[in-house]
Protein backbone atom coordinates (compact mmCIF):
# COMPACT_ATOMS: atom_id res chain seq x y z
CA UNK A 1 0.00 0.00 0.00
CA UNK A 2 1.30 3.49 -0.95
CA UNK A 3 1.30 6.04 1.87
CA UNK A 4 0.90 9.65 0.62
CA UNK A 5 2.91 12.44 2.19
CA UNK A 6 1.50 15.74 3.36
CA UNK A 7 2.34 17.64 0.13
CA UNK A 8 0.66 15.03 -2.06
CA UNK A 9 -2.45 15.04 0.08
CA UNK A 10 -2.58 18.85 0.05
CA UNK A 11 -2.12 19.14 -3.73
CA UNK A 12 -4.73 16.45 -4.35
CA UNK A 13 -7.19 18.21 -2.07
CA UNK A 14 -6.62 21.54 -3.81
CA UNK A 15 -7.22 19.90 -7.20
CA UNK A 16 -10.47 18.36 -6.01
CA UNK A 17 -11.62 21.69 -4.59
CA UNK A 18 -10.92 23.49 -7.90
CA UNK A 19 -12.78 20.87 -9.95
CA UNK A 20 -15.69 20.84 -7.51
CA UNK A 21 -15.88 24.62 -7.70
CA UNK A 22 -15.99 24.57 -11.50
CA UNK A 23 -18.68 21.93 -11.55
CA UNK A 24 -20.81 23.74 -8.97
CA UNK A 25 -20.54 26.89 -11.11
CA UNK A 26 -22.02 25.04 -14.07
CA UNK A 27 -18.71 24.77 -15.98
CA UNK A 28 -17.79 21.82 -18.18
CA UNK A 29 -14.33 20.46 -17.41
CA UNK A 30 -12.24 18.79 -20.12
CA UNK A 31 -9.15 17.13 -18.71
CA UNK A 32 -7.53 16.83 -22.16
CA UNK A 33 -8.36 20.25 -23.62
CA UNK A 34 -5.44 21.37 -25.83
CA UNK A 35 -4.94 24.41 -28.05
CA UNK A 36 -4.49 23.87 -31.78
CA UNK A 37 -2.37 26.15 -34.00
CA UNK A 38 -2.34 26.72 -37.76
CA UNK A 39 -0.40 29.22 -39.86
CA UNK A 40 -0.94 30.71 -43.28
CA UNK A 41 0.41 33.68 -45.19
CA UNK A 42 -0.73 36.18 -47.80
CA UNK A 43 1.69 37.90 -50.22
CA UNK A 44 0.92 40.99 -52.30
CA UNK A 45 3.41 42.64 -54.71
CA UNK A 46 3.23 46.47 -54.72
CA UNK A 47 4.80 49.28 -56.69
CA UNK A 48 5.51 52.41 -54.68
CA UNK A 49 4.09 53.23 -51.23
CA UNK A 50 1.55 50.65 -50.05
CA UNK A 51 -1.78 51.30 -48.36
CA UNK A 52 -2.32 48.47 -45.90
CA UNK A 53 -5.32 47.75 -43.69
CA UNK A 54 -5.24 44.74 -41.34
CA UNK A 55 -7.63 43.70 -38.60
CA UNK A 56 -8.28 40.74 -36.33
CA UNK A 57 -11.17 40.06 -33.97
CA UNK A 58 -8.85 38.76 -31.22
CA UNK A 59 -5.07 38.62 -31.26
CA UNK A 60 -1.87 40.60 -31.31
CA UNK A 61 -0.62 42.52 -34.35
CA UNK A 62 3.06 43.08 -35.15
CA UNK A 63 4.16 45.29 -38.05
CA UNK A 64 7.67 45.98 -39.29
CA UNK A 65 9.27 47.39 -42.41
CA UNK A 66 11.47 45.65 -44.95
CA UNK A 67 13.17 46.53 -48.25
CA UNK A 68 10.99 44.39 -50.54
CA UNK A 69 8.29 45.67 -52.91
CA UNK A 70 5.85 43.29 -51.30
CA UNK A 71 3.39 43.08 -48.43
CA UNK A 72 3.57 39.87 -46.41
CA UNK A 73 0.89 39.04 -43.85
CA UNK A 74 1.36 35.96 -41.69
CA UNK A 75 -1.71 34.71 -39.84
CA UNK A 76 -1.30 32.50 -36.79
CA UNK A 77 -4.64 30.95 -35.86
CA UNK A 78 -5.37 29.38 -32.48
CA UNK A 79 -8.41 27.41 -31.35
CA UNK A 80 -9.42 24.51 -29.13
CA UNK A 81 -9.74 22.03 -32.00
CA UNK A 82 -9.49 21.58 -35.77
CA UNK A 83 -13.07 22.68 -36.32
CA UNK A 84 -12.33 25.85 -34.43
CA UNK A 85 -9.34 26.57 -36.67
CA UNK A 86 -11.40 26.02 -39.81
CA UNK A 87 -14.07 28.40 -38.55
CA UNK A 88 -11.62 31.35 -38.52
CA UNK A 89 -12.15 33.12 -41.85
CA UNK A 90 -9.50 35.30 -43.50
CA UNK A 91 -10.70 37.82 -46.06
CA UNK A 92 -8.04 39.32 -48.35
CA UNK A 93 -8.35 41.90 -51.11
CA UNK A 94 -5.91 43.90 -53.26
CA UNK A 95 -6.63 46.86 -55.52
CA UNK A 96 -3.55 48.52 -56.96
CA UNK A 97 -1.24 49.27 -54.02
CA UNK A 98 -4.07 48.97 -51.49
CA UNK A 99 -4.08 45.73 -49.48
CA UNK A 100 -6.81 44.76 -47.02
CA UNK A 101 -6.80 41.65 -44.81
CA UNK A 102 -9.50 40.99 -42.22
CA UNK A 103 -9.75 38.02 -39.85
CA UNK A 104 -13.41 37.52 -38.99
CA UNK A 105 -14.77 36.34 -35.64
CA UNK A 106 -16.25 32.81 -35.92
CA UNK A 107 -19.95 32.54 -35.18
CA UNK A 108 -21.01 30.43 -32.22
CA UNK A 109 -17.44 29.67 -31.16
CA UNK A 110 -16.68 32.38 -28.66
CA UNK A 111 -15.32 30.05 -25.96
CA UNK A 112 -14.39 26.45 -25.37
CA UNK A 113 -13.89 25.45 -21.75
CA UNK A 114 -10.79 23.51 -20.80
CA UNK A 115 -9.59 22.36 -17.37
CA UNK A 116 -10.17 25.62 -15.58
CA UNK A 117 -9.30 27.55 -18.77
CA UNK A 118 -11.48 29.16 -21.44
CA UNK A 119 -9.94 28.67 -24.89
CA UNK A 120 -11.28 31.15 -27.43
CA UNK A 121 -10.37 31.26 -31.13
CA UNK A 122 -7.90 34.00 -31.97
CA UNK A 123 -5.61 35.07 -34.79
CA UNK A 124 -2.29 36.89 -34.50
CA UNK A 125 -1.03 38.94 -37.46
CA UNK A 126 2.63 39.51 -38.35
CA UNK A 127 2.92 42.10 -41.11
CA UNK A 128 5.95 43.09 -43.20
CA UNK A 129 5.56 46.12 -45.46
CA UNK A 130 7.77 48.61 -47.36
CA UNK A 131 8.88 51.48 -45.13
CA UNK A 132 6.97 54.33 -46.83
CA UNK A 133 3.35 53.26 -46.30
CA UNK A 134 -0.11 54.09 -45.06
CA UNK A 135 -1.08 51.62 -42.35
CA UNK A 136 -4.27 50.95 -40.44
CA UNK A 137 -4.14 48.13 -37.87
CA UNK A 138 -7.06 47.11 -35.64
CA UNK A 139 -7.48 44.41 -33.00
CA UNK A 140 -10.66 43.62 -31.12
CA UNK A 141 -8.61 42.24 -28.22
CA UNK A 142 -4.84 42.24 -28.38
CA UNK A 143 -1.64 44.24 -28.27
CA UNK A 144 -0.19 46.10 -31.26
CA UNK A 145 3.48 46.77 -32.01
CA UNK A 146 4.87 48.67 -35.02
CA UNK A 147 8.47 49.50 -35.86
CA UNK A 148 10.45 51.58 -38.38
CA UNK A 149 7.68 52.93 -40.61
CA UNK A 150 7.18 56.19 -42.44
CA UNK A 151 3.80 57.60 -43.41
CA UNK A 152 0.31 57.81 -41.89
CA UNK A 153 -0.01 55.17 -39.18
CA UNK A 154 -3.35 54.43 -37.44
CA UNK A 155 -3.51 51.86 -34.63
CA UNK A 156 -6.63 50.77 -32.74
CA UNK A 157 -7.27 48.12 -30.09
CA UNK A 158 -10.23 47.60 -27.78
CA UNK A 159 -8.13 45.87 -25.12
CA UNK A 160 -4.36 45.79 -25.17
CA UNK A 161 -1.15 47.78 -25.04
CA UNK A 162 0.31 49.61 -28.05
CA UNK A 163 3.99 50.21 -28.76
CA UNK A 164 5.34 52.27 -31.67
CA UNK A 165 9.09 52.61 -32.33
CA UNK A 166 10.83 54.82 -34.90
CA UNK A 167 7.72 56.11 -36.67
CA UNK A 168 8.10 59.12 -38.96
CA UNK A 169 4.98 60.94 -40.09
CA UNK A 170 1.45 61.05 -38.70
CA UNK A 171 0.89 58.66 -35.77
CA UNK A 172 -2.62 58.07 -34.41
CA UNK A 173 -3.05 55.52 -31.57
CA UNK A 174 -6.11 54.58 -29.52
CA UNK A 175 -6.56 51.85 -26.92
CA UNK A 176 -9.75 51.52 -24.90
CA UNK A 177 -7.84 49.66 -22.18
CA UNK A 178 -4.06 49.50 -22.25
CA UNK A 179 -0.82 51.44 -22.02
CA UNK A 180 0.76 53.32 -24.92
CA UNK A 181 4.49 53.61 -25.52
CA UNK A 182 6.03 55.67 -28.32
CA UNK A 183 9.79 55.84 -28.87
CA UNK A 184 11.83 57.85 -31.38
CA UNK A 185 8.83 59.45 -33.11
CA UNK A 186 9.23 62.14 -35.74
CA UNK A 187 6.20 64.21 -36.72
CA UNK A 188 2.71 64.39 -35.23
CA UNK A 189 1.21 62.17 -32.53
CA UNK A 190 -2.33 61.64 -31.27
CA UNK A 191 -2.33 59.16 -28.40
CA UNK A 192 -5.40 58.16 -26.42
CA UNK A 193 -6.19 55.40 -23.91
CA UNK A 194 -9.21 54.86 -21.72
CA UNK A 195 -7.18 53.16 -18.99
CA UNK A 196 -3.40 53.08 -18.92
CA UNK A 197 -0.25 55.13 -18.83
CA UNK A 198 1.25 56.92 -21.82
CA UNK A 199 4.98 57.35 -22.42
CA UNK A 200 6.18 59.11 -25.57
CA UNK A 201 9.42 60.54 -26.87
CA UNK A 202 10.64 61.99 -30.14
CA UNK A 203 10.78 65.09 -32.29
CA UNK A 204 7.24 66.44 -32.41
CA UNK A 205 5.44 69.09 -34.45
CA UNK A 206 2.03 68.41 -32.91
CA UNK A 207 1.05 66.37 -29.85
CA UNK A 208 -2.26 65.34 -28.33
CA UNK A 209 -2.09 62.87 -25.45
CA UNK A 210 -5.03 61.71 -23.35
CA UNK A 211 -5.43 59.05 -20.66
CA UNK A 212 -8.61 58.24 -18.78
CA UNK A 213 -6.63 56.75 -15.89
CA UNK A 214 -2.85 56.71 -15.85
CA UNK A 215 0.30 58.78 -15.67
CA UNK A 216 1.65 60.56 -18.74
CA UNK A 217 5.25 61.28 -19.73
CA UNK A 218 6.15 63.31 -22.82
CA UNK A 219 9.73 63.96 -23.87
CA UNK A 220 10.18 66.34 -26.79
CA UNK A 221 13.58 66.01 -28.44
CA UNK A 222 15.61 68.90 -29.81
CA UNK A 223 14.15 70.14 -33.07
CA UNK A 224 10.58 69.81 -31.82
CA UNK A 225 8.44 72.73 -32.94
CA UNK A 226 4.91 73.69 -31.93
CA UNK A 227 3.18 74.07 -35.27
CA UNK A 228 -0.19 73.89 -33.52
CA UNK A 229 -1.61 73.59 -29.99
CA UNK A 230 -0.22 70.76 -27.87
CA UNK A 231 -2.48 69.02 -25.34
CA UNK A 232 -1.41 66.59 -22.61
CA UNK A 233 -4.17 65.40 -20.26
CA UNK A 234 -5.08 62.63 -17.85
CA UNK A 235 -8.09 62.28 -15.58
CA UNK A 236 -6.10 60.53 -12.86
CA UNK A 237 -2.31 60.47 -12.69
CA UNK A 238 0.85 62.54 -12.73
CA UNK A 239 2.13 64.36 -15.82
CA UNK A 240 5.80 64.94 -16.69
CA UNK A 241 6.71 67.00 -19.76
CA UNK A 242 10.35 67.31 -20.81
CA UNK A 243 11.20 70.14 -23.22
CA UNK A 244 14.54 71.10 -24.76
CA UNK A 245 16.29 74.31 -23.70
CA UNK A 246 15.11 77.32 -25.66
CA UNK A 247 11.63 75.89 -26.23
CA UNK A 248 8.86 78.47 -26.66
CA UNK A 249 5.15 78.14 -25.89
CA UNK A 250 2.19 79.69 -24.12
CA UNK A 251 1.78 77.50 -21.02
CA UNK A 252 -1.55 76.60 -19.43
CA UNK A 253 -1.04 73.90 -16.77
CA UNK A 254 -3.56 72.92 -14.11
CA UNK A 255 -4.20 70.05 -11.67
CA UNK A 256 -7.33 69.29 -9.67
CA UNK A 257 -5.34 67.86 -6.76
CA UNK A 258 -1.57 68.24 -6.73
CA UNK A 259 1.08 70.80 -7.58
CA UNK A 260 2.59 72.30 -10.73
CA UNK A 261 6.37 72.67 -10.93
CA UNK A 262 8.42 74.16 -13.76
CA UNK A 263 12.14 74.39 -14.54
CA UNK A 264 11.33 77.17 -17.03
CA UNK A 265 11.00 80.85 -16.28
CA UNK A 266 7.29 81.36 -16.94
CA UNK A 267 6.84 85.01 -17.88
CA UNK A 268 3.71 86.71 -16.63
CA UNK A 269 2.91 83.89 -14.20
CA UNK A 270 0.57 85.11 -11.49
CA UNK A 271 0.43 82.88 -8.44
CA UNK A 272 1.18 83.43 -4.78
CA UNK A 273 0.56 79.87 -3.72
CA UNK A 274 3.44 77.95 -2.22
CA UNK A 275 2.11 74.82 -3.88
CA UNK A 276 0.35 76.14 -6.98
CA UNK A 277 -2.28 74.01 -8.70
CA UNK A 278 -2.17 76.14 -11.84
CA UNK A 279 0.57 77.87 -13.82
CA UNK A 280 -0.05 80.06 -16.84
CA UNK A 281 2.30 82.28 -18.77
CA UNK A 282 4.85 82.53 -21.56
CA UNK A 283 7.82 80.20 -21.99
CA UNK A 284 10.60 81.70 -24.10
CA UNK A 285 9.09 83.83 -26.84
CA UNK A 286 5.63 82.29 -26.42
CA UNK A 287 3.67 80.97 -29.37
CA UNK A 288 1.11 78.22 -29.61
CA UNK A 289 -0.68 76.89 -26.52
CA UNK A 290 0.79 74.07 -24.44
CA UNK A 291 -2.16 72.79 -22.42
CA UNK A 292 -1.50 70.35 -19.55
CA UNK A 293 -4.24 68.92 -17.33
CA UNK A 294 -4.67 66.26 -14.68
CA UNK A 295 -7.67 65.63 -12.45
CA UNK A 296 -5.55 64.15 -9.66
CA UNK A 297 -1.76 64.27 -9.65
CA UNK A 298 1.29 66.47 -9.94
CA UNK A 299 2.52 68.25 -13.07
CA UNK A 300 6.24 68.62 -13.78
CA UNK A 301 7.66 70.73 -16.59
CA UNK A 302 11.32 69.88 -17.02
CA UNK A 303 14.12 71.37 -19.13
CA UNK A 304 16.81 69.17 -20.60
Amino acid sequence: MRIWGFEELRNSAIGLIVVAGLLSAGCTVYMDAEEQVAREEKRFPVTGPAEVSVSTFDGAIEVRSWDRSEVLIEIEKRAADEDGLKSIEVRAEKQGNRVQVEVVRPRGRDTIVGFGVHISPQAKLIVSIPKPATLEARSGDGSIRVEHLEGRITLRTSDGSVRAVAIKGDLDIESHDGSITVEDADGTARLSTGDGGVTSSGRFDSVRVKSGDGSVTLRADRGSEMKSEWSVTTEDGSVAVYLPEGFSAELDAQTGDGTVRSDFDVQGAQTEERRPRALRGKIGSGGNLLRIRTGDGSISLRSW
